[in-house]
């Protein structure tokens, strides 16, 4: 069928579905409400599709549009819910199963009759992370099935009215019910009103003298203070204590001011670091002067596995298998993250396994360089630069390693830079559910991290400029048939790490690895006498460069406007990739 996406971003979940209808034989394109009701209604004359899925949206679709339109809208909640904060209640108030719901759309908000409806347990992580796991893998199920069954006619959705179904009004979730009582709130409370508020809207707060929404939270088992004190940083983040122990913040979003109308999220510490001082004290009490007062909490890289603290690079060892596992907040690398996780790469490196695991956890894999630190950095050509270098060091270093195994399991997302990463290790293993864009085009940039190299040795140059050119999200499915990924793993995102485990150790004791071991260091040699690896980076570093360097090139503007969540670009974001 032809079908027409309507969403308010083309976001993970926009891109999933997008990826899977795509897959099985559907002709899609994508029109951005963002953009306004005209860009909508002339993306419905022109495309004049079959059928029009609504993803996610924050505004209601033109009544002229499900009027004269057969319209799905996908509901992050059970049949008969209804209201704008489904995910957020449904955290705050500790549901063990959630569900999500695509209806069809009317004047009501959420009212329209249910085409179908998938249940997923609730595990206690974030919202972001719950939205691009469970409910991304419920929600597909939910859309793939409505629209067999819209194509198949003979299916008759249910009406809400039906005594089977009840009906919940849940209001917004404002942030008067998301504060935090430092001085009250357990520590599980607080994890339970960060983790409902990720990452959007964070919880609204006030550290050291200044307005601030709080984003990530993980608990802390030693550190101790007053309730609400700042105790220590780690990694970028901040220790807070709680009543009953601490918690660790990973984020900050400055509040809305006159000097800065679209603030953005990045690393606590820096933000902290940025806070001027408040009127009428010394220059000892800037952000800058008291964030560097703050302990730095060490932890080490082979933690024991019942400390409850923060760590976003952890290493372990299972028999013959390392295991270094990364975590960063929406994916995004800064130059501290890949210099800290080159360092442990090094460290696993010196431990005597035969197979080495990057990654492994869920969510997302790597989106590569950090655009949120770049756009706040006080230059940020420089700042890009010095990313991409990082990135580049990291990447070069799984390119090199030539004593063993490695194998990157990608639990969730990766992007740009991120799936370069993946692709450097001998093998790419991809929870079904995750999608990949292994391009860089819609940021205005050429490319880095070697894929000149990496993407036509495993795709062939032809694929590879179809990808790189096109700019399109590829399924899991699609990597696996097209040689991105080796294996993809159908389990849900809970089981994802024991999964991992089980295939390293199989891996591990494959008749065959000493000898795969010698292939790849010979084949390593080979590619090295064709064209070295040092042109590769020498070639994509000048173009790259050029880019960052030049303050009209759209990259500024670009990046910009995606962390700031502003529109921008086309209301047809795939009307130039090639998507129909």
């Amino acid at each position: 069928m032809d079908i027409l996406l309507v969403a308010s971003a083309f976001n993970s979940l926009s891109q999933r579905v997008y990826a899977e209808l795509s897959d099985r034989g559907h002709r899609v394109d994508v029109v951005l409400a963002s953009h306004g009701t005209d860009a909508v209604l002339a993306a419905v004359r022109e495309a004049r599709p079959e059928l029009i899925v609504a993803p996610m949206l924050r505004t209601a679709l033109p009544e002229e549009v499900w009027r004269e339109h057969t319209c799905l809208i996908v509901h992050p909640g059970p049949p008969g819910d209804r209201g704008p904060s489904s995910l957020d209640w449904a955290i705050a108030e500790g549901a063990a199963r959630w569900g999500v719901t695509v209806l069809q759309a009317e004047a009501g908000m959420d009212a329209g009759d249910v085409w179908a409806a998938v249940s997923f347990p609730v595990p206690p992580v974030g919202k972001s992370d719950l939205y691009r796991g469970e409910v991304a893998d419920a929600a597909s199920a939910a859309v793939l099935l409505a629209v067999q069954r819209y194509a198949d006619g003979a299916f008759k959705p249910q009406p809400q009215s039906d005594p089977g179904i009840r009906v919940v009004w849940r209001d917004f979730f404002r942030q008067e019910r998301r504060g935090i009582d430092w001085e009250n709130d357990s520590t599980e409370t607080v994890l339970e009103k960060l983790r409902a508020a990720d990452s959007q809207p964070g919880v609204l707060d006030e550290v050291l003298g200044r307005e601030v929404f709080l984003h990530g939270g993980h608990a802390e088992d030693r550190l101790r203070g007053a309730p609400g004190e700042v105790l220590a940083t780690r990694a970028g983040a901040v220790c807070r204590a709680t009543r009953d122990g601490a918690v660790w913040i990973l984020e900050l979003r400055p509040r809305k001011s006159s000097g800065d109308p679209a603030p953005f999220r990045r690393p606590a510490a820096s933000v902290l670091a940025g806070f001027p001082a408040p009127p009428g004290t010394d220059r000892g009490t800037s952000g800058a002067e008291r964030s560097n007062r703050l302990p730095v909490s060490a932890v080490p890289l082979e933690l024991p596995p019942d400390r409850r603290t923060f760590t976003d690079i952890r290493y372990r060892r299972q028999g013959a298998v390392g295991f270094l596992d990364f975590s960063f907040p929406g994916g995004a690398m800064n130059t501290d993250h890949c210099r800290r996780l080159l360092d442990a790469y090094r460290y696993a490196l010196a431990r005597p396994t035969p197979v080495l695991v990057l990654g492994g956890s869920r969510d997302f894999f790597s989106n590569g360089i950090h655009l949120g630190v770049i756009e706040a950095s006080a230059d940020p050509a420089a700042e890009s630069r010095a990313n991409l270098d990082a990135m580049n060091d990291l990447v070069e270093a799984v390119l090199r390693t030539t004593d063993r195994l490695v194998v990157a399991a990608l639990g969730g997302n990766a992007a740009a830079g991120g799936v370069m990463l993946a692709l450097a290790a001998d093998e790419v293993w991809c929870r079904e559910g995750a999608v990949l864009n292994p391009h860089y085009r819609r940021m205005g940039l050429y490319g880095s991290e070697y894929w000149t190299y990496t993407l036509p040795r495993r795709v062939g140059a032809e694929t590879a400029g179809r990808l790189t050119g096109e700019a399109l999200p590829v399924s899991a499915a699609t990597a696996a048939r097209i040689g991105l990924v080796d294996r993809p793993v159908p389990v849900p995102p809970q089981g994802f790490t024991s999964e991992v485990a089980r295939m390293a150790a199989e891996l591990a004791d494959a008749p065959d690895l000493a000898s795969r071991v010698a292939a790849k260091a010979a084949a390593l040699m080979a590619d090295e006498e064709r064209r070295p690896l040092a042109d590769h980076r020498r070639d994509e570093l000048a173009r790259m460069h050029a880019v960052f360097f030049d303050p009209q090139a759209p990259y500024h503007a670009l990046r910009s406007a995606f962390v700031r969540k502003l529109p921008h670009g086309s209301a047809r974001p795939l009307a130039t990739g090639g998507a129909r």
